[in-house]
This record gives C-alpha cells, sequence and structure tokens, in this order.
C-alpha cells in the first residue's frame, strides 16, 4: 500500500514535473537536473527523492503522452486505409517524439532495456502499434516482411531527421512519404 504525498511534497513533485517539462521543451532530455531542482525551488535531493533517476522523471512525464499514442493506434483501427492509418499515426508519434530534443536515442535505448524505467511504457505503446501493422499486412497494403519493430525504427529515424534537418531541407511528409512508398505492398 502506497501512503499518500504530504501536501508540501505533492507542491514539490507537481513543481519538479513543471520545470522538467519546460526544461526538455527548452533544452531537450539532457537538460542540467540540478537547473530543474532549482528552478522547482527545492534541492537536487528532493528532485531524486521523486524521481530516482533522469529516465524516472521522463516517464511520468511521458506516460500519459504514450497512453495518448497508443489510444490513437485502436482509434486507427477503424481508419479505412490501414496503411494510411499506420502513416498517420508515425507522423503523430514523430511529432510527440521531437518536441523533447534527444528523446529519439532515449526511446530507442528504453526499447532494448528491460531496466529502463520507460521500457514498459514503450512496449505498451509498442503492442497497440502491432495492431495497426498487422492490420495494414492482412490488408495487403503493407509488404508481408515488414516488422513492428522496423516500422518503430523508422519513426525513430524520421524523428531523428526532422530534429537534425537542415532550414529548408525535407519536411516530415515528404521523409514519410518516401519511407512509406517503400513499406507499401506491391
Amino acid at each position: 500500500m502506497t501512503r499518500a504525498m504530504r501536501s508540501d511534497a505533492r507542491r514539490n513533485y507537481e513543481r519538479l514535473l513543471e520545470e522538467a517539462k519546460r526544461a526538455f521543451l527548452e533544452r531537450g532530455v539532457d537538460a542540467s537536473l540540478e537547473e530543474i531542482a532549482r528552478r522547482a525551488g527545492v534541492g537536487i535531493g528532493t528532485l531524486y527523492r521523486h524521481f530516482p533517476t533522469r529516465e524516472a522523471l521522463l516517464e511520468t512525464l511521458l506516460r500519459e503522452r504514450f497512453a495518448d499514442r497508443a489510444a490513437a493506434a485502436e482509434e486507427l483501427l477503424d481508419h479505412p486505409s490501414p496503411l494510411d492509418a499506420l502513416k498517420d499515426w508515425s507522423k503523430a508519434m514523430v511529432e510527440a517524439t521531437v518536441s523533447y530534443r534527444g528523446l529519439t536515442g532515449t526511446v530507442a535505448d528504453a526499447m532494448n532495456d528491460p531496466s529502463s524505467d520507460l521500457h514498459a511504457a514503450c512496449h505498451a505503446m509498442r503492442s497497440a502499434v502491432a495492431r495497426l501493422v498487422d492490420r495494414a499486412r492482412a490488408a495487403g497494403e503493407l509488404r508481408g516482411d515488414v516488422t513492428v519493430t522496423e516500422v518503430l525504427l523508422m519513426v525513430h529515424s524520421a524523428a531523428w531527421a526532422s530534429e537534425r534537418a537542415p532550414d529548408g531541407g525535407p519536411s516530415l511528409d515528404r521523409l514519410l512519404d518516401l519511407v512509406f512508398t517503400g513499406l507499401r505492398a506491391r
């Protein structure tokens, strides 16, 4: 049984989350934890009591976002075109991922590390996407040899490329059009 947080501890927790979100949006996932604690008006020890690792802090911030992406995958199962549904989900996932610069690598690493605080959230989302991939393959719209892992790697690759594209470089829509043309069953 978990104890309820004292009101001051709850306020500290909420301020830490607010400042972490702001810092990750401004400076990416490698933002200084000491700076986050300072901006929240607490010591670094308080941050670590609530979030023992950077990934634990990220997992708390991303839990809702990943749950939303998993729910979106479920909703897209009713889309008339299974491949377009997968493409729509991929685009939204890339857009969600690039909001925190550097998150792409962190999530990719967490997918392969069961000890990561992000691992369970990543795999819940992966299961939801698997149904989109299976549906697109079954409809004959997606190449039969394409795996969920490959789709997720493509999403991470598109996010990475979007973060680093030079001004005037290809848009996310263009990148996904190129990728999905290659994924389409012939």
